[in-house]
């Protein structure tokens, strides 16, 4: 019953839009499918880590340390922010066709998912107060949010998959010329807002 729960729990929390949304989608657009699945494998590995970090205490440091958890908040903040300006930037002249893409492979748009993912410490406090709540009284507890990460996981990647399938999809329309460049500049100014956001937010 547990599981259930917290599979229900995981099916909303992925439905909302951030920062993962942003950055996978934006590699669909750019590149196509395969840099968006990219993205999305990098997201997870993060999401993992820190679900494994949260099942053996780790995060706990990072919630601990007001200074750890200062210069992670600012480090992926400015990374979101250098990814918005290479957007308006590529907005500004011209959107280039997939096959012209600057990442190519799928190296870049993994890292550029693990590395916002891992980047962001409030995905490590999320992890450390989500998780928890959904472990049952006598079971061992580590194991238990290990596997909960795990279901996570596989989730996140249900549900971003179908969204990079239905990007593909409208690729047609999506892939203009005129669209591709509003659409660098929308997920240009929403990651630069994301980031702008990280730096001057509390804990």
């Amino acid at each position: 019953m547990y599981l259930l729960a917290f599979a229900g729990a995981c099916v909303l929390i992925a439905m909302v839009p951030g920062v993962s949304t942003a950055i996978i989608l934006r590699q669909t657009l750019r590149a196509g499918r395969g840099s968006g699945l990219a993205a999305t494998l990098g997201n997870e590995t993060g999401i993992l880590l820190w679900g494994l970090a949260a099942a053996f205490g780790l995060s706990a440091l990072l919630v601990a340390s007001q200074l750890a958890y200062d210069i992670m908040r600012v480090a992926g903040a400015a990374v979101l922010v250098v990814m918005g300006a290479q957007a308006l930037w590529q907005a500004r002249k011209g959107a280039q066709a997939p096959e012209a893409d600057v990442v190519p492979g799928w190296r870049g748009p993994y890292l550029a998912g693990l590395g916002t993912c891992l980047a962001n410490p409030k995905a490590a406090v999320f992890a450390m107060s989500f998780l928890p709540q959904f472990v049952p009284a006598g079971q061992n507890v580590p194991a238990t949010l290990a596997t909960l990460a795990v279901v996570w996981v596989l989730i996140d990647l249900l549900w971003y998959g179908l969204l990079i399938f239905m990007v593909a999809k409208a690729k047609a329309w999506l892939g203009r010329p005129v669209v591709r460049r509003r659409l660098e500049q929308v997920s240009g100014v929403v990651l630069i807002g994301l980031g702008v956001r990280l730096v001057v937010e509390a804990r």
